[in-house]
C-alpha cells in the first residue's frame, strides 16, 4: 500500500490557511481519485482506494499539527506499513509560494509537524513534498502567518502548486520517489 499524509489542523477555523496546505493536497487527491476521506481511525481521517492498480491510503491527522507524528505512528503500526511507502505533504516557509520541493530526508527545519514525525518514527528519512508558502514580511509573527489564509493575489499560484503536487504524488505511485524528485523538483 502507498500512503499519503497531508499535515494540517482540524476545524473550520484552520481551513484554507497556509499551515493546512497538506490537507488541501489530500482533498484534491481524494476528489481526483474518488476516495472518501471520512473514516475516523489512527487519530486521523482516512480514505482508501485503488489508483493505477495501486492500493492507496489518504490520511489527514486530527491531532493538530504539532502532534502529527502520533497519527503517522498509529497508522504505520495499525496497518503494518513501511515508512518508505509513504509521502508526507506539508507547508514550507523556506520555499517560495507556488513551488514544490521533494525530498526523502532532512531535518525538520523548524516545522513542528515534521519534528513530531521525526520523533515518533526515530528517523529523518521519509519521502516529503514541501509546499512553498514563502516567508512573511519582517515583523509578521510566524505563528500568525502560517495560520493566516492565502491572499487573493496568491490563489492562482496556490491552485497550480496543489495541482503540481498531486501530479507528482500520482506519478510516485508507479515510479521510484527518486525519479519523481528528478521529474518534479524545480
Amino acid at each position: 500500500m502507498k500512503w499519503i499524509v497531508g499535515l494540517g489542523n482540524p476545524g473550520s477555523n484552520y481551513e484554507k490557511t497556509r499551515h493546512n496546505v497538506g490537507f488541501m493536497v489530500i482533498d484534491e487527491l481524494a476528489r481526483r481519485w474518488g476516495i472518501s476521506v471520512t473514516q475516523n481511525k489512527c487519530k486521523a481521517l482516512l480514505g482508501e482506494g485503488n489508483v493505477a492498480g495501486v492500493k492507496v491510503a489518504l490520511i489527514k491527522p486530527m491531532t493538530y499539527m504539532n502532534l502529527s507524528g502520533e497519527s503517522v505512528r498509529a497508522f504505520i503500526d495499525y496497518y503494518k506499513q513501511d515508512l518508505a511507502d509513504g509521502i508526507v505533504v506539508y507547508d514550507d516557509l523556506d520555499t517560495e509560494i507556488g513551488k514544490l520541493r521533494l525530498r526523502y530526508q532532512g531535518s525538520a527545519g523548524g516545522h513542528n509537524g515534521i519534528k513530531s514525525i521525526i520523533a515518533h518514527m526515530n528517523t529523518q528519512t521519509f519521502n516529503r513534498v514541501r509546499m512553498g508558502i514563502s516567508r512573511p514580511e519582517p515583523g509578521f509573527a510566524i505563528a500568525d502567518y502560517v495560520l493566516s489564509k492565502f491572499g487573493k493575489s496568491e490563489q492562482e499560484k496556490l491552485s497550480a502548486m496543489i495541482d503540481h503536487a498531486c501530479n507528482a504524488i500520482e506519478y510516485s505511485l508507479t515510479h521510484p520517489f527518486e525519479d519523481t524528485m528528478g521529474k518534479y523538483n524545480g
